[in-house]
């Protein structure tokens, strides 16, 4: 059997503006977890299991609408989610079955939230400990036409159509194991 690899693709607090009580942007320190879209996948992209873990924010646990519409996730869907330090807890649980040696993610975004979670909570996830592969740039490499690589385009670029909604952490993770047999990992 192909090496395992694990996929996360997180979905965030966001906001179309400045971030409410504060007169900038977003960053990392600001977002929080609200899903994490995980799949275990071989890395001839087969999917060996997959599942969404829905977090509840706790700095401004109220989504603004630019997030529900961008994520398509509802404030129901975390009102009544766990916390992340439960849901880490039942993401290590849920990965023991498996052999990993490294996880990935479409880009860097999701390894610098789950640092700034860590900072901010005192605890990260076990596949933390795990390198850390940039799926995108792995990607991207020998590619002639690398500068547009957002995870539709990959995917179209191999004749393939995004199955689900965009920015859902769950359907973004299983559309990057569809990309994984055009990488190296």
């Amino acid at each position: 059997m192909p090496n395992q690899l694990f996929i996360v693709d997180l979905e965030a607090t966001c906001w179309d503006g400045d971030v409410p009580g504060l007169s900038r942007r977003q960053t990392v320190d600001d977002m929080e977890v609200i899903e994490f879209g995980c799949v275990v996948a071989t890395t001839d992209g087969s999917v060996l299991d997959a599942r969404s873990f829905m977090v509840c924010p706790l700095m401004r646990p109220v989504l603004s609408a630019f997030c529900t519409e961008l994520t398509s996730i509802r404030q129901q869907d975390v009102d009544g989610a766990p916390i992340f330090s439960e849901v880490i807890v039942a993401i290590d649980a849920w990965l023991q079955p498996y052999s990993l040696n490294a996880w990935g993610s479409w880009g860097d975004y999701d390894r610098h939230q789950l640092l700034a979670e860590q900072q901010r909570y005192g605890q990260a996830p076990s596949f933390m400990a795990l390198e850390h592969i940039n799926l995108k740039k792995r990607w991207r490499e020998g590619r002639a036409s690398n500068r547009r690589s957002a995870l539709p385009t990959a995917l179209a670029h191999h004749g393939l159509q995004f199955d689900g909604s965009y920015h859902r952490g769950i359907d973004d993770a299983r559309n990057i194991a569809r990309l994984l047999p055009f990488m190296t990992c």
